[in-house]
């Protein structure tokens, strides 16, 4: 009888180990959300790191989380490491293609967790812009990873999801002049601080502080 048993379990043990090599290893996920906003006004929060956790689904879940920027502080090569909780985790992201104002992909590196690719794509509509954050990676010949990946859609999408809900909200609280972190109007042509336009070369009316009477 308990050979039987012991026979039996180890043929469901391999039975779930040969089913784990039927599930595909490449896992994709990706959101879209509908923001009330030009590409241009939208793109410089997620080509500066600076500005992620303005917006990252991640960002209240360890507050003491310690961030590192280097690389030039926009576009390719502008590169954010992270160590936090085990709800954050560790890793590092760089941005590997910028084209403004519609695409942006990124490499992620999770340390022993593994490797990752992720992209924005910014579609203009009638009523503003559509924001789609995806995400790719490949889980491997471990089959408990395999199984994982199964889910990774609702975990991941869920995130993916919070994050673009809080970059449109962020984005139609401003205006629709693109700005950097720090809140300086940019250039959309050039992503760098927009020169003063005014034909005497001061600020322009709209960006000038409200006069103290």
């Amino acid at each position: 009888m308990l050979r039987n048993t012991l026979v039996g379990f180890g043929v469901l043990i391999l039975a779930i180990i040969a089913g784990a090599y039927l599930v595909p290893s490449d896992v994709h996920v990706e959101r879209t959300v509908a923001i009330n906003a030009p590409p241009e006004a939208i793109f410089p929060y997620i080509n500066d790191y600076r500005a992620f956790n303005q917006w990252s689904p991640w960002a209240d879940r360890d507050p003491d989380a310690v961030y590192e920027f280097s690389g030039p502080p926009a576009g390719v090569g502008a590169t954010m490491s992270w160590s936090g909780n085990d709800q954050v985790g560790t890793g590092t992201q760089q941005i590997t293609a910028s084209t403004f104002p519609s695409h942006l992909e990124t490499s992620l590196d999770f340390d022993d967790q593994g490797v990752a690719t992720a992209f924005f794509d910014l579609t203009p509509t009638d009523e503003g812009t559509d924001v789609t954050w995806g995400f790719d990676t490949d889980m491997g010949m471990n089959p408990i990873a395999r199984y994982m990946g199964l889910m990774m859609d609702s975990w991941v999408g869920a995130d993916y999801e919070q994050g673009l809900m809080n970059l449109r909200d962020l984005v139609e609280d401003q205006t629709s002049v693109p700005r950097d972190p720090d809140g300086t109007p940019m250039d959309p042509a050039t992503m760098q601080p927009a020169a003063p336009s005014g034909e005497d070369g001061a600020m322009p009316d709209e960006e000038k502080p409200a006069s103290k009477k």
